[in-house]
C-alpha cells in the first residue's frame, strides 16, 4: 500500500507476536473458500448478500465466530436474515461486530459449508461514492481489517483463502474483482452479473471488488499473465498510457524475485482511502494518479511489488507489517535502480532516510511494535521507509548474490502463506551463512538509529577520527561506516570504520593534507549526524 499522507533483547523463546484472540481462532478454524454473491444499485447503497463460506475445523470446538459488522441504530451495518450450517438452519448471536455460531457436534478435520444471507449499507470497507467526473463507483477498500464492514470473515491476514465473486449491477457499469474472469449474464431488468475467481488463497485485506464506468485496455501479456488497466472513460488516453509501464515492473518481479501467484494483473483508476492498494490481481490506484506523464511509475512498482510481499507471502500479524511494506517500499527503489540508475536509487534512499530520522523526533517505537494497537498507526516511516533501509543494509552486509538468492528462498517458502521475521531472519542466515540475529536486534527490535558526531585531529603523518555516538534512547550500534577523505590535491579515497562502541577512535597513515571528511559516501547507512 502507498499511503496517500505522511504520519508526522531478541524474542528468541516466541517463533512470532501474535494477538491472543486470533491466535485461538488460527489454531481452531481455518476458512478455505468464500463464494460471495453480492446485489449493488443506483437508488440506494443499501447491498444484498449472499455468501457460503468453507470451514476447516482443525479440533473441537463448541463454538466460533466471524467478523461481520452488526448493524446499529443508524442503519449501516449488515443485518442477518437466515444463516445455514450444510443447508441447514442454526441459531447464532451478531453483535459487536462478530457472528457467534453453535455449530453441531463437529470432528476435527472435518469441512462444513456456512451459507450467510444479509444486507444493508455498509459503514466502510465498499466505498459507494461519486469519482472526479461525477460518475457512481463501488470500490472494495478492506486494509486493515474493513472487509468485516461487508464481508463475513475472518478478517485477518494469517487466514487466506479462495474467493468467487457473482456481481449483479445495473448494465451500465463494468466490474473487476480478483482473480479470472468466468462469465457475464444479462439479468431482467437491465441488469448483469459478473463473476470472477481467484484459485488462489489470498487474506481479506486484498480480496475486492471495483464496479465503476471503465474504459479497459489490455496492456501485454508477461509470462502467460495478462495486464489490464482499467481507466475512467473521461481520462482513458493518459491513464492507458500511464499504467501501460506495469507490464515492465511485471517482467522486473518475476525475473528477480519468482513466479507472480495470481491469474491477472489488473491496475484500476479507483476512488477510496489510499494512493495505492495492493489488492491480488487487481490493484486500486487513486484515481489523481493518472496525469498522463508516468509519475506513478514508482507507485506502480510499489503495488506491484506486494503482489509478491504482503499478498503472497504475507505477514502473520501486524507487528510484521515490514515484511510487506518495507519489502514493497525497498523492492521499489531496486527497481527504479535498474530502470533509471544508481544516483535516482541514492537519491530515494536518502529521502527514505530523512523520513525515518523525522519520524523517530516524535515517535520513539521500534520496527516490530508489539504494543501498539491502533493498526492505521503502523502506516509510519517504520513499516515503509526503516524497513526499506534494513534490507538495504542487510544487502550491503551479505554482498548481492546472497541477497537475492535470500529473497528468492524466502518468497517460494513462504509463498501462498504467512511468514513472522524470525521466519525471514532464519532464512537470510541460511542462505547466507552468516549470524544476522544480532543485526536484525538492533534494527528491528530496538528503536532509533545511530546519531553520529565526528571529529578529526590530524597531523603530518596520521588522521585521528572520534567517533561518539549520541543518541539518548541507551542503544549503542554496532556497523560499519564508510567516510569519504578528500585530498588537497583532489584525489580521494575511501576508508571503513568498523564501529562497535559508544566512543572509537580510529587512526590512519596520512600522506596528504586532508580538505574534506564525507560520512557515508555510497549511501549504505541508516544513521544521523549531529554536529
Amino acid at each position: 500500500m502507498k499511503k496517500s499522507f505522511t504520519i508526522g533483547l531478541f524474542l528468541l523463546i516466541q517463533s512470532f507476536t501474535f494477538s491472543q484472540e486470533y491466535k485461538e481462532r488460527y489454531e481452531s478454524i481455518d476458512v478455505k473458500s468464500y463464494s460471495i454473491g453480492i446485489a449493488l444499485s443506483d437508488s440506494s447503497n443499501e447491498i444484498r448478500v449472499t455468501e457460503k463460506i468453507e470451514i476447516l475445523f482443525l479440533k473441537n470446538v463448541a463454538s466460533f465466530y466471524l467478523d461481520l459488522v452488526d448493524q446499529e441504530a443508524d442503519k449501516k451495518g449488515m443485518k442477518i436474515s437466515k444463516l445455514l450450517e450444510n443447508n441447514s438452519e442454526i441459531s447464532f448471536n451478531h453483535s459487536f461486530a462478530k457472528i457467534h455460531i453453535n455449530p453441531s457436534a463437529v470432528s476435527a478435520n472435518e469441512i462444513r459449508t456456512y451459507t450467510i444471507t444479509y444486507s444493508g449499507i455498509p459503514k466502510d470497507g465498499l466505498v459507494i461514492s461519486k469519482n472526479k467526473y461525477g460518475d457512481r463507483t463501488f470500490f472494495g477498500d478492506n486494509w486493515p481489517t474493513r472487509a468485516r464492514n461487508w464481508i463475513a470473515s475472518v478478517d485477518h491476514p494469517s487466514d487466506k483463502a479462495t474467493v468467487s465473486w457473482e456481481v449483479d449491477v445495473p448494465n451500465h457499469y463494468k466490474v473487476v474483482a480478483n482473480g479470472e474472469f468466468k462469465s457475464e449474464i444479462n439479468l431482467p431488468n437491465n441488469r448483469k452479473k459478473v463473476s470472477y475467481y481467484s484459485a488462489t488463497e489470498i487474506p481479506t485485506k486484498v480480496m475486492v471488488i471495483g464496479v465503476a464506468k471503465f474504459s479497459v485496455e489490455q496492456s501485454g501479456v508477461v509470462n502467460n499473465i495478462p495486464v489490464s488497466s482499467w481507466i475512467y472513460p473521461q481520462n482513458e488516453k493518459e491513464g492507458f498510457y500511464d499504467y501501460a509501464l506495469a507490464t515492465g515492473i511485471l517482467e522486473y518481479f518475476i525475473s528477480h524475485v519468482g513466479d507472480y501467484s495470481y491469474e491477472k494483473l489488473a491496475n484500476v483508476q479507483s476512488t477510496t482511502r489510499y494512493g495505492g492498494m495492493e489488492n491480488a490481481s487487481c490493484i486500486f490506484y487513486d484515481e489523481k494518479s493518472v496525469k498522463g506523464n508516468r509519475s506513478c511509475e514508482p507507485l506502480l512498482a510499489h503495488e506491484i511489488a506486494h503482489q509478491w510481499f504482503g499478498n503472497a507471502a504475507s505477514e502473520m500479524d501486524w507487528p510484521h507489517l515490514w515484511l510487506s511494506e518495507g519489502f514493497a517500499t525497498y523492492f521499489t527503489n531496486l527497481y527504479l535502480e535498474e530502470k533509471k540508475g544508481k544516483e535516482v536509487f541514492a537519491a530515494q534512499e536518502i529521502s527514505d532516510r530523512k523520513e525515518v530520522i523525522d519520524f523517530y523526533k516524535d515517535n520513539k517505537t521500534p520496527v516490530i511494535d508489539t504494543i501498539s494497537t491502533d493498526l492505521m498507526y503502523r502506516l509510519n516511516p517504520n513499516s515503509y521507509q526503516k524497513g526499506g533501509w534494513i534490507l538495504h543494509m542487510l544487502r550491503r552486509k551479505i554482498g548481492d548474490e546472497l541477497f537475492w538468492k535470500g529473497i528468492k528462498t524466502y518468497y517460494s517458502t513462504y509463498k501462498l502463506s504467512n511468514a513472522t521475521s524470525n521466519d525471514f531472519i532464519a532464512i537470510m542466515e541460511q542462505t547466507s551463512g552468516m549470524e544476522l540475529s544480532s543485526f536484525f536486534d538492533q534494527w528491528l527490535r530496538k528503536s532509533g538509529h545511530p546519531e553520529i558526531n565526528i571529529e578529526s585531529k590530524t597531523n603530518k603523518k596520521e588522521v585521528t577520527i572520534d567517533l561518539k555516538q549520541v543518541q539518548t534512547s541507551g542503544v549503542v550500534f554496532t556497523f560499519p561506516l564508510e567516510i569519504k577523505l578528500l585530498y588537497s590535491d583532489g584525489s580521494s579515497e575511501i576508508k571503513t570504520l568498523e564501529v562497535k562502541q559508544k566512543n572509537q577512535s580510529f587512526i590512519f597513515p596520512l600522506s596528504k593534507k586532508i580538505k574534506l571528511i564525507t560520512l557515508d559516501p555510497n549511501t549504505n547507512l541508516l544513521f544521523e549526524e549531529v554536529k
